[in-house]
């Protein structure tokens, strides 16, 4: 509302409502799209072809706080994801200190958060060996999914959980309807890298076996538990046949990919590059087009930009050293560009990417996005046809490190609704 108490209308030629593309205006109440009208009218503000998309939904980010708030912190994440048309993003229990395995920690996490949040944020909890018995009153705190490792996190205060916490955990998520994400890797022993700064040498060092592995795992357990249950960042379109036949029994399973792995291919990163490197690793570029085409079929339900920041330092990127670096890259502010970027250019529609980066990641955690009458009114205006090049200095999470340094990009976020206000500090709200 407006201060004199008049509704807000925003309106376009395209507005990407969960229905399909078509020229609206949104009348916002009280941060609410109270009415989705023609949008041949004279009230408000005329975005004319600019693209009105619902505000992104990012159930994958690691904001680090508290405890290593010099990674990134609430403040600087939450700023830059406003900047890239993420109205809400869900945090990650690492790579925070302490990590958010009990109740007491995420009060911490909350407490933390509170007037820093340009974007609204929830919590997963953290399933690690010992904590079985914290997950239930975890829930009941608020936390929208539950996490695991099935392999090192990189962080010693979050341990690798096995099968059988797995299997403790699992039962109780499937009552309460809470997925477990897992990070689907299952490490087993490999040559060493005979030179540590080649990319194919660190590629050759986490190969497609150790997702297949976990992948099979996860997937006889979602069948016997029932458990609403979560890939997390899969790199490895190998793995698509028998996520097929997993979806296909009618499991409740989900997928989702990183914008790295739908941009990026491994025959394109330079040795010594540490900035491109994750885990699981950029794969070749035919893996690249089988992601593309796993999202096209619905096998891959939506992407997320698994927003792992660190310390420039922790990357060695003098050294250039795989064996050494921190795997994770911060793209939190680039997901929409990055993802439409490569989407126009297959043929994908705007509608796409409103399931993808809003509808179905909100799905997967209980948030109700998309344009609609009686949501909040969290939208992004978008230009999809402007270009332009980054320039990491000029992003607003904490360090500037990013794989997308100088690469052009198409289309630019212009403004940002968080319920019907422009997105600032303290704005957001923890959910």
């Amino acid at each position: 509302m407006s201060p004199h108490g008049a509704a807000l209308v925003i309106r376009s030629r395209r507005v990407v409502t969960t229905g399909g593309v078509k020229p609206a205006s949104l009348r916002v109440e009280n941060g609410i799209i109270a009415a989705i009208d023609s949008y041949d009218t004279n009230e408000g503000e005329d975005f004319g072809d600019l693209v009105i998309l619902p505000g992104l939904v990012d159930p994958h980010v690691h904001l680090n706080e508290p405890g290593r708030t010099d990674w990134e912190g609430f403040a600087t994440g939450a700023a830059a994801a406003a900047a890239g048309g993420v109205t809400t993003l869900v945090d990650m229990p690492l790579n925070s200190s302490p990590v958010t395995t009990s109740v007491e920690a995420l009060a911490a996490k909350r407490q933390a958060a509170e007037g820093k949040l340009s974007v609204d944020v929830a919590f997963h909890a953290g399933l690690v060996p010992g904590n079985e018995g914290e997950i239930e009153a975890l829930l009941d705190a608020g936390c929208r999914g539950v996490k695991a490792f099935l392999c090192h996190s990189g962080i010693d205060d979050f341990p690798a959980a096995t099968e059988r916490e797995l299997r403790a955990v699992m039962p109780l998520l499937a009552a309460r309807g809470v997925p477990l994400l897992a990070h689907a890797e299952i490490v087993h022993d490999t040559p060493p890298m005979s030179d540590p700064r080649r990319y194919a040498d660190y590629l050759a060092s986490r190969p497609v076996s150790f997702e297949r592995d976990a992948v099979g795992m996860l997937l006889r357990l979602c069948e016997q538990t029932r458990c609403p249950t979560h890939i997390v960042h899969l790199a490895d379109a190998g793995s698509l046949p028998a996520i097929d036949a997993a979806k296909a029994k009618g499991l409740p399973l989900t997928v989702e990919t990183c914008p790295h792995y739908l941009t990026f291919a491994a025959e394109e990163v330079p040795d010594g590059a540490t900035a491109y490197k994750c885990a699981p690793p950029i794969r070749d570029a035919a893996n690249r087009e089988g992601l593309w085409r796993g999202l096209a079929e619905g096998l891959i339900d939506f992407i997320a930009t698994d927003h792992s920041p660190c310390p420039p330092e922790l990357k060695r990127m003098e050294e250039g050293r795989f064996d050494v670096a921190w795997g994770g890259i911060s793209s939190l502010q680039l997901a929409l560009p990055s993802v439409w970027t490569e989407a126009s250019r297959r043929g994908h529609t705007l509608l796409e990417i409103a399931d993808w980066l809003s509808h179905k990641s909100g799905q997967l955690v209980g948030i109700n996005a998309g344009i609609q009458e009686g949501a909040e009114a969290n939208v992004v205006v978008f230009d999809p046809d402007e270009e332009f090049t980054v320039v990491g200095a000029e992003l607003l999470h904490r360090h500037k490190v990013t794989p997308y340094e100088g690469r052009r990009l198409r289309g630019v976020v212009k403004q940002v609704f968080l319920r019907g206000e422009s997105p600032g500090p303290g704005k957001g709200r923890t959910v």
